[in-house]
């Protein structure tokens, strides 16, 4: 836990050093500690450079189009980004962004950004050759990039997990990290048969997706993340505060970040990284978590390990956070909200509402969350909704009186954030301009504000889905602004060239990734780079080519002119006294570092402070408090003015920043391979030890089953072991046979343990279980939805398949009953072992087929062709003993079968497991007139000595004085299973679904009414008299149920 380890005065020192280390020396490189002082090169990891082509690996969905381009979508690793650290440094970046590297699932989690395990590092960035691991390979990256100078920072996600659940959080599945395996989902895959079924891989992947996002976030109605270690929370609108507890994508299930547990553990998972000596955060989705869970769950914990271990940074450098809080907006305030907005989230949050935060698991655990209804809890997630107040000012970003002054930093929440404002803004460097004048205000410090024009998201709006499509010249004029202005500058991947400009960033697993902007950009930079310092370097091959490229060498020039000026990367900045001519003129003051700038054309500045100022352009000089600096009106062009600068000129001239007439390099011609597909890993997979049997456990209707066991071939060792008797060794690629049942009776369960272990030592097991049923008993099918579906029901065998429930599209159901307050739609089947079902909505929509039930199963439907096979729920017993009697009496006469005598009658075979039959009559062409006293559930029917398919067979019986027939008929069991509204056909025999023609009823009662004479008495056990019949038929439906004496014979009524 990390909670208490900073009191707020503590907190505000630390805060103080955090951003106000000053530079005590003029030496860049080595005295860089200000995060400030650098320029960000974000790369896409596998999208970048294939430095280890052994460890190329597909994404399990499009793999159609990753062959036939020969474009695996695991291509980049960390090797590649070591190779090309020279690339970068010649680019003058001293930062790499790196996508986020911790273990992902989904079908394409080539991005990083679906994690199913948040303690390594993701396998398939393992060395080919398997000497080095993941987590090997990360560090190995850090090391060396910090011998170079670069800092590194990582890319993570504390918002959202992916689908598959997290090894921690909500184990589904084990991971075999074998790198031939993980390009199949089935061999790197195995499911977690306890929470995801023992047909997990039998069913749909929808209805995969359906059951791995239920154990997360309780989409079923069961609660299954008891700990509430995710949201639950349903639909959402993204411009209000319910984005912060909502999934935001089905990739991207949404982590319960206010629970302490949760917290702590991505605390402790992304502070190994820290560990291992990551220069800063780059935080994921974090619009999507309320500031006042950063405020307490995050930023502090981070900060604090981040000065326990500065030793392992660059230069010790205090540890830098940034954040992406999305607003794809045209201002800087999001839709009129402070709290959505990114500025919001660099101020500290109201101390009352922190010290009202307690996310400890005893609160959570009594908090049971559905993602229908509120998704809310009692006080965590209000409580966040409350941090809305307005949002303060400051004028750290600016200059006062024209001149640098001492930031306050003491409301800083620690927390940066990307300025998506001028993201989204950025079309032309004027609107970015105008916007960062409008709102720097209101963030803490904007100085500190990551810049970019376009990225693996988004690229200025309204447009935002592809890569900035503008020319060379737009790119230059919106670089110029980013390397000049406040805040620190970041490039994507590629746009040093303009890489993949008007291209689709991302359209997912749909068509080639190398037609998108996260196309694979390795082969414009094969070649060598040897990089002396930032910005100077030697190239070779395509490499050459593209460091020549005109934007390149804009960025080349650019980067050695921000590193020189520390006003340029530290400083406040100002427009009073600004005249552009046609451009952006500002001034810029960092403590003694002084500069005036103006872009696109020259400007003149009043009240500039005495001193003599030096173009590092063009090396011209300038006195007097009143400067004009004329230049070409240009896209990109630049004038940089320095007070008392002793520098010289700055680089050389180039395509956009020049004295007199623009320079492009020679030589940005490539090799003709730059787009060439490459190999990936095609060894077959190898399947993980096991033991596989037969049939995967289950019910069976016969008096045994065989059963056929095999261990994998790749296996070491392993064995089964029937319940209650001794371990059977078995050999690996041998099958050996088993037959289980003689020894059980119908209901019993037995179960097969089994064990396996690999070649590496890696073990495995598991246990199948069998149920013995009686064949004669009713298969019942229960079924969740939201209206009244169809069944279509039929039997395999012959010619023709036996329909059960009417010709297609079957019957409606109709029937319904609660089972721990879910209600259920009931299809019952009787003697029958198995049979299949469709389940449809009358007017086309269907399942597939759901075949081969052979006990009760339960289902949730959708109305359309989507279902889901139900779990963990308990099966009503299907032969309930309602009185049970450690001593009964000896069994008496078989229960009569009475003749019918009144008008009305009709005969229902029951499901097996109802001990009880009622009717519910009534005539509906006369009022509804009811003709079984009116009060639901109805009369009792009368048990029967007749049986049909092992089901008894019941009656019931009109002698009242209604002479109309009734037309409807309602059987149920008096604790809410019932049939469907039935028509009434007067003398016939029904069963569950209906008038069954096939049922034959055998009446009158055999040894006790030949006996009797004109009047018979009925005794109790007890030698009471309870009535004087003229005929024992009447006493099947006159007396309670139990055991009597008439004619000195025992009979019973049920």
């Amino acid at each position: 836990m990390f909670k208490k380890l900073l009191n707020p005065k503590a907190w505000a020192l630390f805060l103080l050093m955090l951003f106000a280390i000053p530079i005590v020396a003029d030496d860049f490189n080595s005295q860089r500690t200000d995060f400030r002082d650098e320029s960000i090169y974000f790369m896409m990891t596998t999208r970048f450079y294939d430095g280890d082509t052994g460890n190329n690996v597909l994404c399990w969905d499009n793999q159609e189009e990753q062959i036939k381009t020969k474009d695996p979508c695991w291509r980049g690793d960390f090797q590649g980004v070591i190779d090309k650290l020279d690339y970068i440094k010649a680019l003058g970046f001293t930062a790499i962004w790196i996508t986020p590297v911790v273990q992902n699932a989904s079908g394409y989690d080539y991005h990083g950004y679906h994690a199913s395990d948040f303690t390594r590092v993701d396998c398939r960035y393992q060395s080919s050759d398997g000497k080095k691991t993941g987590d090997a390979m990360f560090q190995e990256l850090i090391d060396k990039a910090h011998a170079k100078g670069i800092k590194i920072i990582l890319d993570i996600v504390l918002n959202h997990t992916g689908n598959f659940g997290e090894e921690t959080l909500c184990k589904l599945f084990d991971r075999d990290t074998q790198l031939r395996n993980q390009a199949y989902i089935d061999a790197c895959m195995i499911p977690n048969e306890e929470k995801l079924g023992s047909d997990y891989l039998n069913v749909a992947g929808g209805f995969q997706y359906q059951r791995r996002l239920a154990q997360m976030k309780n989409t079923d109605g069961v609660n299954h993340d008891i700990h509430n270690y995710w949201h639950h929370f349903g639909n959402f609108n993204w411009d209000d505060p319910t984005r912060w507890w909502a999934q935001i994508a089905g990739d991207c299930v949404d982590l319960n970040t206010e629970n302490d547990a949760v917290a702590d553990y991505l605390v402790n998972c992304y502070g190994s990284f820290i560990k291992m000596g990551v220069d800063g955060f780059r935080i994921d989705t974090s619009g999507h978590i309320s500031r006042l869970t950063f405020c307490k769950q995050f930023i502090p914990q981070f900060a604090k390990l981040g000065e326990e271990y500065k030793s392992k940074r660059l230069n010790g450098a205090p540890f830098f956070m940034y954040g992406e809080v999305c607003a794809r907006f045209g201002g800087v305030t999001y839709r009129g909200q402070d709290n959505l907005s990114p500025y919001y989230y660099t101020w500290k949050a109201p101390q009352d509402l922190m010290d009202q935060f307690d996310g400890s698991q005893s609160y959570w655990d009594t908090q049971a969350v559905y993602d229908r209804g509120s998704g809310m809890d009692d006080k965590l997630m209000p409580l966040c909704e409350k941090d809305n107040a307005a949002s303060p000012e400051s004028d750290n970003t600016f200059m006062v009186n024209g001149k640098w002054h001492e930031p306050d930093y003491s409301q800083s929440s620690g927390f940066n954030v990307i300025d998506f404002p001028l993201h989204y803004n950025f079309n032309t460097a004027g609107a970015a301009y105008r916007l960062a004048k409008e709102g720097d205000k209101k963030y803490n410090d904007a100085t500190y504000n990551v810049v970019y024009v376009d990225s693996h998201d988004y690229c200025p709006g309204p447009n935002d889905g592809v890569r900035f499509p503008g020319t060379d010249a737009q790119w230059a004029e919106n670089l110029s602004l980013m390397f000049t202005f406040r805040g620190i500058p970041c490039l994507y991947y590629g746009s040093e060239i303009g890489f993949r400009r008007g291209s689709a960033i991302d359209r997912g697993p749909h068509g080639p990734l190398s037609d998108t902007g996260r196309a694979y950009f390795g082969g414009y930079i094969t070649g060598d780079v040897e990089a002396s310092d930032f910005g100077e370097y030697t190239a070779s091959g395509n490499a050459a080519a593209t460091l020549n490229h005109d934007l390149a060498q804009h960025l080349i020039r650019l980067n050695k002119i921000r590193q020189a000026v520390p006003a340029l990367r530290k400083g406040q900045w100002t427009d009073d006294g600004c005249e552009a001519n046609g451009g952006i003129a500002f001034k810029r003051a960092y403590k003694d570092s002084y500069a005036l700038v103006a872009l696109n054309g020259g400007a003149t500045f009043t009240d500039c402070p005495e001193g003599t100022y030096t173009d590092v352009v063009t090396g011209q000089t300038y006195t007097g408090s009143t400067i004009t600096v004329d230049a070409p009106q240009t896209q990109g062009q630049v004038r940089v003015l320095v007070k008392d600068w002793t520098g010289g000129v700055i680089g050389e001239d180039g395509p956009f920043i020049y004295t007199t007439s623009p320079v492009s390099k020679g030589d940005q011609k490539y090799d003709g391979h730059e787009e060439d597909g490459t190999t990936w890993n095609e060894q077959a997979p190898s399947a993980s030890a096991t033991v596989e049997f037969s049939q995967a456990g289950g019910t069976f209707r016969t008096e045994t089953i065989d059963l056929t066991v095999t261990l994998s071939e790749d296996a070491q060792s392993g064995w089964y072991q029937i319940q209650g008797q001794d371990k059977v060794n078995l050999t690996p690629g041998e099958s050996v046979n088993l037959t289980i049942g003689a020894d059980m009776a119908f209901g019993d369960t037995k179960t097969i343990d089994w064990y396996a272990m690999s070649q590496d030592g890696k073990e495995k097991n598991g246990s199948l279980t069998f149920r013995k049923v009686d064949p004669n008993a009713s298969i019942i099918v229960y079924v969740k939805a939201n209206s009244a579906p169809n069944l279509y029901a039929w039997v395999e065998g012959g010619e023709k398949a036996k329909v059960l429930n009417g010709d297609w599209p079957g019957k409606k159901m109709s029937t319904k009953t609660t089972i721990e307050g879910v209600d259920y739609y009931m299809f019952v089947a009787d003697g029958v072992e198995k049979f299949n079902i469709i389940l449809n909505n009358g007017s086309g929509a269907q399942t597939g087929d759901i075949t081969d039930i052979t006990a009760t199963t339960f289902l949730s439907y959708d109305g359309g062709s989507g279902y889901k096979i139900l779990t963990d729920i308990p099966v009503p017993d299907p032969n309930p003993n309602p009185n049970p009697n450690p001593n009964p009496d000896p069994e008496p006469d078989p229960t009569p079968t009475p003749n019918p005598t009144g008008k009305f009658y009709v005969y229902f075979a029951a499901p097996t497991s109802w001990t009880t039959v009622k009717a519910w009559v009534w005539n509906h062409n006369n009022g509804d007139e009811n003709y079984t006293g009116g009060n639901w559930p109805g009369e009792d029917c009368v048990k029967t000595s007749n049986k049909y398919n092992g089901m008894t067979v019941w009656m019931w019986e009109y002698k009242g004085d209604k002479t109309d027939m009734p037309t409807n008929i309602i059987f149920n069991n008096g604790s809410g299973e019932q049939t469907k509204d039935l028509d009434y056909q007067n003398g016939k025999c029904y069963d569950f679904n209906g008038v069954n023609g096939s049922i034959n009823i055998t009446t009158a009662i055999k040894g006790i009414n030949a006996a009797a004479k004109t009047m018979v008495k009925v005794y109790t056990l007890n030698g009471e008299c309870v009535a004087v019949l003229s005929d024992l038929n009447s006493a099947t439906y006159t007396l309670r149920p139990g055991i009597y004496v008439a004619n000195g014979r025992k009979f019973v009524i049920r």
